[in-house]
């Protein structure tokens, strides 16, 4: 076992003795070493809980014959740091995180790990970590939050954003704003839409990385209990057997899996980002356009909100992401079957023992929402590299759209632009200098674009940047344009009135300026000067790649 470096021999006394003083019997040093990685912290709804997880997860873990060693990772929820100079953490903590995981697993020699995460950057950080070690581990999130109720309808985080709006527009007074802000977010869990925690959670199934129910299965649902003791069970039986390994789970076609699976729930834009990272750490060559050829063959069977009033807890009570892989099964070459998974079952094994309860959150491939995938990846002279836009998310009249650039250097502008009025029909909202560089931190513009939402403009006013979106997002938002403005990209040369196209069908987003233009503007364009916040963003800035490789750091 990896854990005999730490507790065998007699040159390992004084690590044996330290080991002792934690409370270790000497009997359990024949045992595998289990570390149990915790995103507990008070501040976010989707972990608020995770420290009495974590005693469960002990618990069982003793039970099944290891030996439980538990240590937290730090974690922004980008709700609370949504709109402010917090939120240029948010992406950034992901490296911390896999730092974190990486020093943590590798310093102490654990024989097996299981993650508890929930939320945005912290699952994607921890994967990275645990693919560094590729030490056998497992993923048990903290499950989502149920949908708020407010007047007999369904609500959640993303009816406050927009209430805020409504509420500046003067269409709801005080108290209708307090009330929805009151009923949203009813308790524990990961918010209840597909949201990007919600979105990774349920990536991690598709990936092999966790058990059936991770991603759809509620926090407080006594299902998500037992479902934390069989994973505390498994990672025993993967530590005792030594796999299997994160490098042996993501592979090319298991993160083909992956892709798949988002294309057919329309989750967060957000995965694509995370996930190229995820295969960059994996040594796999994976490109944006390999997405858009998976998003051509895949249906949009499935919309949770935003993007239609179903939330998480009707996915797993139509058979969960099992059922939704089930539905896509039978397209030709779509998903490899074959793929293992952390439970000892393919994932073809998996979807055979899957049973879809319900069609209308499910749909047939004959009824889906869209004939292909709910991402899609456009390409043009504003988006040479790529940009990415949930297309699931977008009304069918702003598929294609045509309007004129109201330019932002910054999302705070954008924000105070669109609540005085100055954004009107037919423009095309552009947020620049906020992508991993130049933000720096790529901060999320779900402020934005539910402002937009909220003063009725949802389906005459499109919105792109070099940053990034949330989960909650809907709407014609088109993130992750690369080259960014900091890199020189053709979004930091735009000017208010720029006639600017978008065509989702046939992917791409253009600028209609022609190249002499261009070139004028790019050899007047004055040097990029990096925003200086100090501490560590400043390194961030300086190493970070674009959007294209996943914002990875170079």
């Amino acid at each position: 076992m990896t854990s005999d470096q730490v507790k065998t021999g007699f040159q390992r006394a004084p690590h044996r003795s330290l080991l002792m003083a934690t409370g270790v019997p000497r009997q359990d040093f024949k045992k595998p070493f289990i570390a149990v990685c915790n995103a507990y912290t008070d501040i976010i709804p989707g972990h608020c809980h995770l420290n009495q997880v974590g005693e469960w997860v002990k618990e069982c873990i003793r039970e099944a014959g290891g030996v439980p060693f538990e240590f937290n990772t730090i974690g922004i929820c980008d709700g609370i740091a949504m709109g402010h100079t917090g939120m240029k953490y948010s992406l950034p903590s992901r490296e911390l995180i896999a730092d974190g995981v990486e020093s943590m697993v590798r310093g102490h020699c654990f024989d097996a790990m299981i993650c508890l995460p929930n939320c945005d950057k912290i699952t994607p950080g921890m994967i990275l970590g645990a693919l560094r070690c590729n030490t056998p581990t497992l993923f048990a999130s903290g499950g989502p939050m149920r949908a708020g109720r407010l007047d007999g309808k369904a609500i959640d985080l993303i009816s406050v954003f927009e209430g805020v709006a409504q509420f500046n527009n003067g269409k709801i007074d005080e108290k209708q704003l307090e009330a929805i802000e009151s009923s949203a977010c009813p308790g524990c869990g990961s918010c209840s839409g597909m949201f990007t925690a919600n979105s990774m959670n349920c990536l991690c199934e598709a990936i092999g990385l966790a058990l059936p129910g991770n991603g759809t299965i509620l926090a407080d649902d006594p299902a998500r209990r037992e479902l934390w003791k069989r994973a505390a069970q498994r990672v025993v039986e993967m530590a005792l057997a030594g796999g299997p390994r994160p490098r042996e789970l993501i592979t090319l076609e298991a993160v083909d899996n992956a892709f798949a699976l988002d294309m057919a729930m329309g989750g967060s834009s957000n995965t694509v980002l995370h996930t190229l990272a995820i295969a960059r750490e994996a040594g796999l060559d994976y490109d944006l356009d390999r997405i858009n050829a998976i998003s051509q063959r895949c249906p949009n069977v499935c919309k949770v909100a935003p993007s239609c009033a179903y939330h998480m807890e009707d996915v797993d009570a139509a058979g969960g992401i099992p059922a939704i892989l089930k539905r896509i099964a039978d397209i030709p070459d779509l998903l490899d079957t074959t793929c293992p998974t952390v439970s000892g079952l393919t994932i073809g094994e998996i979807i055979a023992a899957a049973e879809i309860k319900d069609a209308e959150v499910i749909r047939t491939l004959d009824n889906a929402y869209s004939k292909d995938g709910g991402l899609t990846i456009l390409r043009g002279n504003l988006a040479e590299q790529g940009a990415v836009v949930k297309k699931a998310g977008v009304a069918a009249s702003m598929l294609t759209f045509e309007g004129r650039a109201i330019c932002f250097d910054s999302q705070e502008e954008a924000c105070e632009g669109i609540l005085d009025g100055k954004v009107k029909a037919g423009h095309v909202v552009v947020i620049r200098y906020e992508g991993p560089r130049g933000g720096p931190g790529m901060q999320e513009m779900l402020a934005p674009t539910s402002y937009i939402m909220g003063a009725g403009l949802g389906e005459s006013v499109a919105l792109i940047t070099d940053g990034r979106f949330s989960g909650g997002t809907r709407g014609a938002c088109i993130g992750h344009i690369s080259p960014e403005a900091a890199e020189g990209g053709l979004i930091g040369l735009l000017r208010d009135g720029d006639p600017i196209r978008i065509d989702i069908p046939g992917r791409r987003l253009e600028a209609l300026l022609d190249e002499a233009e261009i070139a004028r503007r790019r050899a007047a364009a004055p040097a990029w000067k990096p925003r200086d916040l100090g501490g560590w963003l400043r390194r961030y800035a300086l190493s970070v790649g674009n959007a294209s490789s996943g914002a990875s750091l170079l």
